[in-house]
């Protein structure tokens, strides 16, 4: 058994833990591990040893992990029985952020599941925005962004990290109704857009679809004279008087209207 000592102070103890002595992280934010990834880290593991112990803590006389879940999982692909690990005095709070640190500082967490990470903790430990930015070093207005992503479904989700698509374009996708997302997804990978691309083509997306929602408006021809009815009617008088058809008008002028008769003959 060693220490880790600062200015002669122990601070936190390294002991070597059999691996079945350590349960995992129940605030463990990363739901997605690429075998393929593990399966070399694991024969790295074998051949040079493990690059860095396991952070743990004591918990009801057992050992729960804080961080290097992927490390762990490795471990055992490995066969191998006990790994070095810093044991850590904290509280239930403080585990969950370590561990969520330790995945977005590794860039280990899609952003999906950051964005779950941070509204679990929010949840269960009644924390704001901005106390949440404040312990993991991130303005609000980011952790707000980042939150926005879990408005989409999880089927949504799977389609966006399957065709690559960035956080700032699944941002920009989070202004079309969902059932758009699909084929504007495809679209883009399509194109294979950047980000800008992306906001200019869904922009153009909300303009069109605006301009298509707008009501029609009927034309109505604005005559200010009503002289103008009059003479219609008088030259399809004439017309058909020029065709052999006898017919006739009769205008009556009254006070508040001007009533006019047509008549047009039936022929025998």
């Amino acid at each position: 058994m060693t220490a880790l000592q600062l200015r002669g102070k122990t601070i936190n103890k390294v002991v070597l833990l059999e691996l079945d002595q350590i349960e995992p992280n129940p605030a463990q934010p990363r739901l997605l591990f690429s075998q393929e990834e593990l399966q070399s880290l694991a024969q790295s593991i074998a051949e040079n040893g493990l690059p860095q112990p396991l952070t743990v803590r004591k918990v009801n006389g057992r050992y729960e992990l804080i961080s290097g879940e992927r490390r762990l999982r490795a471990l055992r692909l490995a066969g191998m029985k006990a790994a070095p690990c810093i044991v850590v005095s904290t509280t239930d709070e403080q585990s969950a952020v370590y561990a969520l640190l330790e995945n977005i500082q590794r860039a280990d967490l899609n952003f999906f599941e950051e964005a779950l990470a941070l509204k679990k903790l929010m949840c269960e430990w009644g924390i704001s925005q901005q106390e949440l930015g404040a312990r993991l070093g991130k303005a609000q207005p980011t952790i707000a962004n980042k939150l926005r992503l879990l408005k989409f479904t999880d089927e949504t989700q799977r389609l966006i990290l399957n065709s690559n698509i960035s956080e700032r374009q699944a941002r920009c996708l989070l202004n079309l109704p969902e059932e758009e997302v699909p084929a504007a997804v495809a679209q883009i990978q399509k194109q294979g857009m950047n980000t800008a691309q992306t906001e200019h083509y869904v922009q153009a997306l909300l303009e069109q679809k605006e301009e298509e929602d707008k009501p029609k408006k009927k034309y109505y021809p604005i005559v200010k004279d009503v002289r103008v009815f009059l003479n219609t009617i008088n030259k399809a008088i004439t017309v058909m008087n020029a065709s052999g058809i006898a017919a006739s008008t009769c205008k009556i002028e009254k006070e508040d209207c001007i009533e006019y008769v047509v008549k047009i003959p039936i022929a025998n």
